[in-house]
């Protein structure tokens, strides 16, 4: 299992068996339109840090950005595998299978 992998199970686990405390708790608890909110501020924060040519900073703001985005789709029971599926069926010629569903 990779790392993106472990902490979309982590993320599940928690919209499950909520945690007292658990920021990702907190931002499943938001609901939809908190959860979009705040995809939406670390999408524009790469952008910005991505204009500034800051390497550094457009990886904390891209972990950050998939860590929300893995939030979203567990709120919307998505999973990797829809994903996956989704990319491949786009290069087909070029990506292996998964599985039998794509």
């Amino acid at each position: 299992m990779d790392v993106i992998e472990s902490l979309y199970e982590m993320i599940l686990s928690r919209k499950a068996n909520p945690v007292s405390g658990s920021y990702t708790c907190k931002l499943l608890e938001s609901g939809r339109g908190g959860i979009l909110k705040k995809l939406g501020e670390e999408a524009v924060e790469t952008i910005l840090a991505a204009y500034e040519n800051d390497k550094n900073r457009i990886i904390h703001e891209l972990a950050d950005l998939f860590y929300h985005t893995l939030v979203f789709m567990a709120y919307e029971d998505i999973t990797l595998e829809d994903v996956y599926c989704e990319l491949i069926s786009r290069k087909q010629n070029h990506l292996p299978k998964l599985n039998d569903k794509c």
